[in-house]
């Protein structure tokens, strides 16, 4: 079987869009990510609409990569906070694929405007292509396979 003859209904890419494609989404977690989880840290530091706010964290809730949390401050009524579930936590590696990305193609290396630290040691995280034989790979130098749940598309 061919990729052109490959049924894409079963799409990782075409889903993990689906899921987070929105520009707003992106962002949203990125914030969260970097530790604002109150709504109006999030509104004033995107600069995005409440409407459109509100929509998506209600999706990011719903999808089960934000858990809303219960806070109160001193005579003030209750309020959600949000916070990044397991799932979430694992798209940490898209944002920071597309933070390096950005980095070097489309701003200046030398002057980033964010860093991404271990925060066990300090060191300086970086994404890369690795094979399962230990070897670091050139994106140039991958290819994609059929894997054991593709299916071709019915004529």
């Amino acid at each position: 079987m061919e990729w052109r003859e490959l049924d894409l209904g079963n799409c990782s890419v075409a889903a993990t869009l689906s899921l987070v494609g929105e520009r707003w989404t992106l962002l949203i977690l990125r914030e969260v990510f970097a530790g604002l989880h109150r709504f109006d840290e999030i509104a004033d530091h995107l600069g995005i609409s409440r409407r459109v706010l509100t929509e998506r964290l209600k999706q990011l809730v719903d999808a089960g990569l934000l858990e809303r949390r219960s806070y109160q401050e001193a005579g003030q009524r209750s309020r959600p906070e949000y916070h990044l579930t397991p799932r979430a936590h694992d798209l940490q590696w898209v944002l920071a694929a597309l933070l390096q990305y950005g980095d070097t193609h489309l701003g200046d290396t030398a002057n980033a405007p964010v860093l991404l630290e271990h925060s066990g040691c300090g060191g300086h995280v970086h994404v890369e292509l690795r094979c399962t034989c230990g070897q670091e790979v050139a994106g140039s130098a991958v290819e994609p396979a059929l894997g054991p749940g593709a299916v071709r598309v019915s004529s």
